[in-house]
């Protein structure tokens, strides 16, 4: 130890019976370095612990903004703000110098571009999205706060279904639901997993989900991007579509209110393609088409490739040749951009 950092044996024995200490911060980060340790292990500072301060300061501000920006329809512009947030955050993290403040923002960050990636890449790269929501999951478990952990929870239970681990979803969903002790994420996860249900073709788990997601819809109306109308009619018209029910999606899309406005670009575009598939299954062509030509437009708007993949899986099963065609130009359009490159290669 002594010729590794250049001192005596006489001193480091003196430093190991607290006989003498180095309070010299240069010489302590030197150590530190020398070592391999943290430099806060020992009672130290980097040079650059201001900055990085300052940074965790506006971080939260960061976050929301970038939110906002994803539910405004503009996902993009949303990750390019969480990126460089993200990196400072994960290198600080590799060096194990993240205070509770620091971890809780970790925790916020990784779910935030997590969720942003699942709107904004096409179904082959959601993985991607999974990634980071379980990420985010791993350093909740490190914090005694179990509303975040069980919010981090059913988002990733989310990602992971739109990745297609359906399983993986439906387990983390149901913890979730079963931990829920707010009412928005109780509405929230209820919703996320009515839908793994749906996808799973489990018809009465299905309507069970969909009764507790009323259920707490009506406690906590209006209060999240999930606890709305609008949501429940477009989870609730898939969901049967997807356990075989189409004559009773239709019936429902013709008795529920449809000009109940979205509560976000996207789910606008969701909404249409969903109404696509049902009209189209019920034998209204024509409405039908129309239905997805103004989702597709949607989806371009807000840059959403896998809604763009959804319609035209939805053409192609009625013969929608146009549609299929317009889809398939729009898909290579948004997956050929940058920065979805950029992002699906991270």
């Amino acid at each position: 130890m002594a010729e590794l950092l250049g001192y005596d044996k006489t001193y480091i024995s003196m430093l190991e019976t607290r006989r003498r200490s180095i309070t010299d911060v240069r010489t302590l980060r030197r150590i530190a370095h020398t070592l391999g340790v943290p430099v806060h292990a020992l009672g130290a500072t980097e040079a650059d612990d201001a900055t990085f301060e300052a940074m965790i300061q506006f971080a939260g501000w960061v976050i929301t903004l970038a939110e906002i920006a994803r539910k405004s329809g503009d996902a993009a512009h949303a990750v390019d703000e969480l990126w460089p947030l993200v990196a400072r955050l994960e290198s600080r993290a590799s060096e194990g110098s993240l205070e509770r403040e620091s971890l809780i923002i970790l925790v916020r960050a990784r779910l935030r571009l997590g969720v942003t990636l699942g709107t904004l890449l096409p179904e082959e790269n959601l993985a991607h999205a999974a990634k980071w929501t379980g990420r985010a999951l791993l350093a909740a478990t490190h914090l005694d706060d179990a509303e975040l952990t069980t919010r981090v929870l059913a988002m990733h239970g989310n990602e992971l279904r739109k990745a297609g681990r359906t399983a993986a979803s439906i387990s983390r969903l149901q913890l979730a639901v079963s931990r829920a002790s707010d009412t928005t994420i109780a509405a929230a996860a209820s919703a996320m997993l009515a839908r793994a249900y749906g996808e799973a073709g489990r018809e009465d788990l299905f309507d069970g989900a969909m009764r507790s997601y009323r259920s707490h819809l009506d406690r906590a109306p209006e209060s999240g991007m999930l606890a709305t109308e609008f949501t429940y009619r477009e989870i609730h018209l898939r969901g049967l579509a997807d356990t075989g029910r189409t004559a009773e999606a239709h019936r429902l899309m013709q008795r529920s209110n449809a000009a109940v406005a979205p509560p976000a670009p996207q789910w606008a575009a969701i909404e249409r393609i969903t109404a696509g598939r049902v009209l189209l299954a019920t034998g209204e062509r024509e409405e039908a088409e129309a239905a997805l030509i103004v989702g597709l437009r949607l989806a371009e708007s807000a840059r959403l490739p896998h809604q763009v993949q959804r319609a035209v899986r939805v053409a192609i099963s009625g013969g929608l040749h146009s549609v299929t065609e317009t889809g398939r130009t729009l898909l290579l359009r948004l997956t050929d951009s940058a920065w979805s490159r950029l992002y699906a290669d991270s």
